[in-house]
């Protein structure tokens, strides 16, 4: 199949998963552990996907200067999650206070779109480069999608937003992850500068986004899971990627 294609669907695909997060918290009856479970997998998974795969192929493609966009992608997100906003990842029955200003809520969302753009673009920029990286970044990305999703209907059911609009809000993180799908198709030629982003972008939702959150959880559980996601890497890695 078509790579660009191939991207665009498993896109589609990662955005339905933002729409089902924003599902769990908009109904009544949720559980929250299973929540934490793909969190943990999905930082260690994200993580090992980052530093293994993503970084070493864009040196090969930029050279040094792909360290200089690994930082900067790093740096975008921070700027935009935890400098211009505060970025919660359990948010409505933890941090209610935080979000009495609506305007708030929508700074969030600025944020956390930001962050879906360059998932559609690390996406993308895996299928141009070999089908092994896209999948494999494909299943770094959806990983934690459902959590994504959770976390902008949580902030805007925390800031009094109705559920209609807290679902929207998960929509519209699914719309910025194919927009990024998309832009990388267009600027495809760019690949090795959108990879090395995109990597910077990935280690930084992992490392400072979600291995905290699974650091808040008692006991060794949830840590090994971390773990258990790393390994995942490697198995793939040692049984389906043809060196």
């Amino acid at each position: 199949m078509n790579p660009i294609l191939l991207s665009l669907l498993l896109g589609l695909t990662a955005a339905a998963a933002n729409v089902f997060g924003g599902a769990i918290i908009v109904q009544k009856h949720w559980e929250r552990s299973y929540l934490r479970y793909f969190v943990a997998l999905g930082a260690g998974f994200m993580l090992a996907t980052s530093m293994v795969e993503m970084v070493p192929l864009s040196l090969v493609l930029r050279g040094k200067n792909a360290a200089f966009l690994v930082l900067l992608g790093y740096l975008i997100i921070h700027f935009f999650e935890h400098t211009v906003t505060p970025h919660f990842h359990f948010g409505e029955e933890t941090h209610t206070d935080e979000f009495v200003q609506v305007h708030k809520s929508y700074s969030v969302l600025i944020g956390l779109m930001i962050h879906t753009f360059f998932d559609g673009i690390a996406i993308a920029s895996g299928f141009i480069i070999s089908s092994w990286l896209g999948w494999v970044i494909f299943l770094a990305v959806f990983l934690h999608k459902i959590p994504e999703g959770f976390t902008i209907s949580s902030v805007m059911l925390a800031s009094g937003r109705s559920r209609g609009v807290a679902w929207g809000a998960s929509m519209l993180l699914g719309v910025a992850t194919v927009a990024g799908v998309m832009t990388m198709a267009i600027f495809r030629r760019e690949v090795s500068a959108g990879l090395p982003l995109a990597a910077g972008v990935t280690i930084y939702v992992a490392a400072s986004d979600l291995v905290p959150e699974v650091n808040k959880e008692p006991g060794v559980k949830m840590a090994l899971l971390v773990f258990l996601g790393v390994g995942a890497l490697f198995l793939l890695d040692h049984f389906f990627h043809l060196h």
